[in-house]
């Protein structure tokens, strides 16, 4: 009954009815600055980045969007060496492992450096870089208490919606990011 509700409510915001993610705003903004903010000062994923941002740090956009061109074509290919060797790193593991422990509220987690480059992720997602997005423009660089909510979208492999919640990961020495993280989160479970 409920998820027929949903459905019906998600319906009537993209025909122009209703407002969107805005009806989920409250609980994803508390989510965001509750147990997502308490995941992104996670010691492990911040020296992940750390590391990533030494590694990244002289990128020039053409290096990025080759990479980003790379991960694109392996999605697509029997082969992934690129997408393997992230998507089995240690912190894609520690976000796996918390998709999991989160009983389908989270229904993926990507880390992203200070270039937008994805550091980690508990699935495969469709680009490697995010640094042209919302989600990663609007936390990284942003202040301390910054959230990025996506809109609402309906995911038919899932059958569920779900929103995009991004926050910055920030140094835990002075406090500035140094990166961003996402959560898809199934607002279904909220």
């Amino acid at each position: 009954m409920w998820k027929s509700m949903v459905i019906a409510a998600f319906s009537l915001a993209l025909s122009g009815g209703g407002g969107g993610a805005n009806e989920f705003r409250v609980e994803l903004t508390e989510l965001a600055k509750g147990r997502i903010a308490r995941i992104a000062a996670d010691p492990a994923l911040v020296e992940a980045i750390r590391v990533q941002n030494a590694l990244t740090a002289d990128y020039d956009q053409s290096r990025i969007d080759a990479l980003d061109e790379a991960w694109r074509a392996q999605a697509r290919a029997a082969s992934r060496p690129m997408i393997d060797e992230v998507l089995q790193n240690p912190l894609s593991r520690f976000l796996a492992q918390v998709q999991v422990e989160s009983d389908g509220l989270f229904t993926e987690i990507f880390a992203m450096d200070a270039k937008g480059l994805n550091v980690g992720q508990s699935l495969i997602t469709t680009d490697y870089w995010q640094g042209d997005e919302a989600k990663w423009q609007e936390t990284f660089g942003a202040d301390a208490g910054a959230v990025h909510i996506g809109e609402l979208e309906f995911d038919e492999s899932t059958q569920t919606l779900q929103s995009q919640v991004s926050v910055p990961v920030l140094d835990p020495d002075d406090g500035q990011p140094i990166g961003a993280i996402t959560f898809g989160v199934d607002v279904e479970k909220l």
